[in-house]
């Protein structure tokens, strides 16, 4: 695999990637592709904010409720059919191209900081 271009770490700090814990996840019929509903708890500090992620082949929505994940809280807010993403939740392709979340292996405090 190439490497597309080269960041330095200022620009990689602008990135705000904050572990969040879900708190609910539910079926999203209406989006192009299928995905989940997800209600993430990042702490005090952000709150609660609600994600869309293509994670229906390996996760059922009764499977998330409770799991640590990694996810983007300081892009923009994007519409995604009926329903306003708050913030990117990471994951990364399995040998299909399916996505696996990224998660701390360890408990961690909700809201901590990538770095």
């Amino acid at each position: 695999m190439e490497i597309r271009s080269l960041v330095s770490f200022r620009d990689f700090d602008k990135i705000d990637i904050r572990v969040g814990r879900i708190v609910a996840a539910d079926p999203f019929p209406e989006a192009r592709k299928p995905a989940i509903k997800l209600t993430i708890d990042f702490g005090a500090e952000i709150g609660t904010r609600r994600s869309s992620a293509q994670l229906t082949r390996h996760y059922a929505p009764s499977d998330l409720p409770g799991r640590l994940v990694l996810a983007v809280v300081n892009f923009p807010p994007r519409q995604i059919g009926p329903f306003m993403s708050e913030v990117l939740t990471l994951g990364v392709p399995d040998d299909e191209n399916e996505v696996v979340l990224v998660t701390p292996d360890k408990n961690v405090p909700l809201g901590g900081r990538l770095f």
